[in-house]
């Protein structure tokens, strides 16, 4: 995902050189290990990419601070309940400081974050509904198999990309799943 979410980023932002990499460490462990593969392979795309490990209000205002700072930077903010907790402050200094963001989730974008790319929701919570219905009529959760997110969706707030400066794309409109205007 975090491949993924470079990308869209520098297609939406260009000149794109810096990305910081958001979450808790605490809350989201499994960002550290995962990031170490991700520099571990082989990198497509020439913008660097850092850990911001964050776990406080002040640690979230001065990561975007220093960001607003490079010209060049953008921000991913990782899948963490800490960071959704704290996403009206992220979206505002964000914004304040002229930095894009890109999360996993479409409720970022609708309250004026940038972008989003992450699975949908919706469609956990309907294959999710039929675990519920099995487990229910007696079957051992620990026999059912693990599922993944089979269906992801992309969301771009054009309000927000114009106040950030930004015009994103036709290319990347069109493979939008919404685009608020």
């Amino acid at each position: 995902m975090v491949g993924k979410w470079i990308n869209l980023l520098g297609d939406v932002k260009p000149g794109l050189s810096r990305a910081a990499l958001m979450f808790n460490p605490d809350t989201a462990p499994f960002f550290d290990p995962y990031y170490r593969s991700f520099k571990a392979a082989p990198q497509q795309s020439a913008v660097e990419v850092d850990v911001a490990h964050v776990r406080t209000a002040g640690e979230i205002e001065s990561t975007i601070a220093k960001l607003g700072n490079e010209q060049n930077s953008g921000l991913i903010l990782g899948s963490d309940i800490f960071l959704v907790n704290m996403r009206e402050p992220i979206i505002k200094l964000a914004n304040e400081r002229g930095v894009p963001t890109i999360s996993a989730y479409r409720q970022f974008v609708a309250e004026g974050s940038l972008m989003a790319y992450g699975p949908d929701t919706g469609d956990i919570s309907r294959r999710a509904s039929s675990y519920v219905d099995r487990i229910l009529k007696g079957e051992q959760a620990g026999n059912l198999p693990v599922q993944s997110p089979i269906r992801f969706e992309l969301t771009v707030n054009l309000k927000t990309a114009k106040a950030l400066g930004l015009s994103p794309r036709e290319s990347v409109l069109q493979l939008c799943d919404e685009v608020i205007e």
